[in-house]
């Protein structure tokens, strides 16, 4: 795994772009973007909505960025600030400078935080990003309000050999066809639109550097203290819901817990409406007082 991530070459960074700025055309409401200077890199964070409660923060799956909220972004900012980063060393605007494992995620956190001038935020991550705010939330959560996973893959429960086998091989062929074919399997009724398919295979040309998700201990989940809600899809073949969310209720002190019959791994493609509602009553009710005030 390389230290720092990086484009492939200049072709691979100049066909990301492209893709990028064709899903930026797709986004359902205004955005504004500014570079983060951290330890680890400057990191490029999106900001939609505005609104007095505390902010909310999306952590994006692999291969993702800050376009990849498309489904539910509208309704998530209707009335707050949502900021969405780039994670460094995934396909992004964000630029590496020094490498960055899970044991520094809640310190690239708290620069990232203080280059916007927040103070606290509801962490909400999906897949691979679930991951990454998991680790921010057992390092460093003390300017967390809650926290929300969504498919957690790697971190609750094991992701099976063969699920592991056909990502590794739609990668090696990154054919329309191969690509496609793993869309659908992993994400049964989610139809992706050309620019979000030319999104995903552009993301094949970058060699990230953060490495992937371990299983959380006991010991190691008993140590997320703050709220913690947990979204999971019935028919996910990423992580076996019912396990997975066993583990959060039998080790997180304040824990809640949700899977959504028939749903597989795509959830937010599938069912953004129910998606959305879970998020934000869970964000509602542990709203801080002043917050709901607007003072």
């Amino acid at each position: 795994m390389a230290k720092i991530g990086r484009f492939k070459n200049d072709k691979a960074r100049e066909e990301f772009l492209r893709a990028y700025r064709d899903l930026e055309k797709q986004q359902p409401i205004p955005s504004t973007t500014v570079d983060v200077a951290t330890s680890f890199g400057t990191t490029r964070v999106r900001t939609f909505g505005r609104g007095g409660g505390v902010p909310i923060v999306l952590m994006h799956s692999l291969g993702g960025n800050s376009l990849a909220w498309t489904h539910v972004i509208e309704e998530i900012a209707r009335d707050r600030v949502v900021h969405a980063p780039e994670f460094l060393g995934t396909p992004g605007l964000s630029i590496q400078t020094a490498p960055i494992d899970e044991t520094r995620f809640g310190a690239w956190f708290l620069e990232v935080l203080d280059g916007l001038g927040v103070d606290r935020v509801h962490l909400v991550g999906y897949s691979q990003g679930g991951w990454q705010a998991m680790a921010i939330a057992a390092s460093e959560p003390r300017r967390l309000v809650s926290l929300t996973v969504i498919e957690p893959g790697g971190t609750l429960t094991k992701v099976r050999w063969g699920v592991l086998w056909k990502m590794i091989k739609a990668g090696a062929r990154p054919t329309d066809k191969n690509l496609r074919k793993l869309n659908e399997w992993l994400n049964p009724g989610v139809t992706l639109t050309d620019a979000e398919f030319a999104g995903v295979k552009a993301a094949l040309g970058y060699v990230p550097s953060i490495g992937y998700p371990r299983m959380f201990t006991d010991e190691r989940l008993a140590t997320i203290t703050v709220p913690t809600l947990g979204l999971f899809g019935s028919e996910s073949l990423v992580a076996d819901a019912t396990f997975a969310t066993q583990r959060l209720r039998d080790n997180v002190p304040t824990c809640e817990t949700e899977i959504f019959a028939g749903a597989g791994h795509g959830i937010f493609h599938q069912i953004p409406k129910q998606v959305n509602a879970a998020i934000l009553d869970f964000t509602r009710r542990y709203e801080p007082t002043d917050a709901l005030r607007g003072e």
